[in-house]
């Protein structure tokens, strides 16, 4: 009997206890704010001056205004200057069901800047003697089909070789590949569609022969001689290949808008049949860290990297504005070394601006979010900021 009543007690204090524990995560989320713009978190790891201090408070706001604006679900964004970030702030919502918020560690789809990431390894290969950039690439990859016309590794690296972007719903891809030439197979078979060399078509495909090219020099999975060559000496901690079926600490969920505006999720998909040309999930903080690894040549010489940022010209002589993996381009005057990345649930901008020393990133879990003149916004406020010490605004 005194068991019982014993047990009784103990299972009335747990049911106490739950109870208890219920009303306090009741009012947590009733306390928590439902505005996106709410949901920040700040680092700010590296000392600033009084102008970038304002830059922050500037960016910041625009930063939430574009959020409410646009109704984007989360974002992230980071700066760098001389080498230190001195901004890096998350915004809105990484998971709007449960309440996650975004953080500066939050893991976003980089999409496209996955191709300038690349560029290292093959610059790498490069550096080796292990790639010959103008060989036709069934000189590593023999299995894939000769065309009317030879193709080079810096011909699909600069988009100028003729092999085809995406067609109908193929951006949709929920089908897992086991390896990147198994990926080949959606293209492999497919007519150029120009001459290599004669005009500039952008093409994500293009990259997938490109990680082939360079897990068969480097004599070893590409995903194997990414992590251990140029992730990890760059010291990108939060920069992984996306598998689908992995727990992922701190990867976001994907949104897209749906007909009437409104925030969906996004359908899912499995981009390892792209790990080179669009496969990677990374943060503004360690795109940061990737442009000062190339800004002070910390992976490649010096010349390779001068090689990779070199824009092609076409056979009329047109410069394509684009190197081998990296937009180059001119704004305002200021030389702008850039990529953009757009993925099903994620949007990225990556900005260098060698001559200033400064780094832009910002990333998004929203389909085709508008993140292209946030990040310009944000770097003229840094750039202005940055010209102000200069006359005597720091501390």
């Amino acid at each position: 009997m005194l068991l019982h009543q014993m047990g009784t007690l103990a299972r009335s204090r747990r049911a106490s206890s739950r109870a208890l524990l219920r009303c306090a995560l009741a009012l947590l989320v009733i306390a928590a704010p439902l505005s996106v713009s709410a949901q920040t978190v700040v680092r700010v790891p590296a000392p600033v001056s009084v102008a970038q201090e304002r830059a922050v408070d500037q960016a910041r706001e625009r930063v939430r205004a574009w959020l409410a604006k646009d109704n984007l679900a989360g974002a992230s964004v980071a700066v760098g200057v001389d080498g230190d970030i001195v901004w890096a702030e998350g915004f809105g919502w990484a998971d709007m069901e449960q309440h996650v918020p975004v953080t500066e560690l939050t893991r976003f789809r980089i999409g496209s800047v996955s191709k300038p990431l690349s560029s290292v390894a093959v610059g790498l290969l490069y550096e080796r003697g292990r790639i010959d950039l103008d060989a036709p690439v069934q000189t590593y990859v023999p299995s894939f089909p000769k065309k009317k016309w030879p193709i080079s590794t810096r011909q699909l690296m600069g988009h100028v070789a003729g092999i085809r972007h995406y067609r109908g719903d193929e951006f949709l891809s929920s089908r897992h590949y086991d390896g990147v030439l198994d990926g080949l197979a959606i293209f492999a078979n497919d007519t150029l569609l120009f001459r290599p060399g004669t005009a500039y078509s952008y093409s994500s495909y293009g990259w997938n022969l490109v990680s082939a090219v360079v897990e068969k020099a480097a004599g070893e999975p590409f995903l194997d001689f990414m992590r251990r060559e140029v992730i990890a000496p760059l010291g990108l901690r939060h920069t992984v290949a996306e598998y689908m079926a992995d727990i992922i600490p701190d990867r976001v969920r994907y949104y897209e808008h749906d007909e009437e505006g409104r925030l969906v999720n996004a359908p899912y998909v499995d981009n390892s049949y792209k790990w080179a040309g669009g496969g990677f999930l990374s943060t503004p903080s360690d795109l940061v860290r990737f442009g000062f690894g190339m800004l002070d040549a910390k992976v490649l010489q010096r010349k390779t990297i001068d090689l990779l940022w070199m824009p092609l010209r076409l056979e009329s002589g047109k410069s394509t504005n684009y190197g081998l993996g990296w937009g180059v381009d001119t704004v305002d005057g200021r030389r702008v070394i850039s990529h953009g990345g757009g993925s099903v649930g994620g949007t990225t901008s990556f900005m260098i601006f060698p001559d200033q020393r400064m780094v832009v990133a910002v990333t998004t879990n929203l389909t085709d979010a508008k993140v292209g003149p946030i990040a310009s916004e944000v770097a003229r406020l840094f750039e202005s900021a940055a010209s102000a010490g200069a006359s005597g605004g720091n501390r």
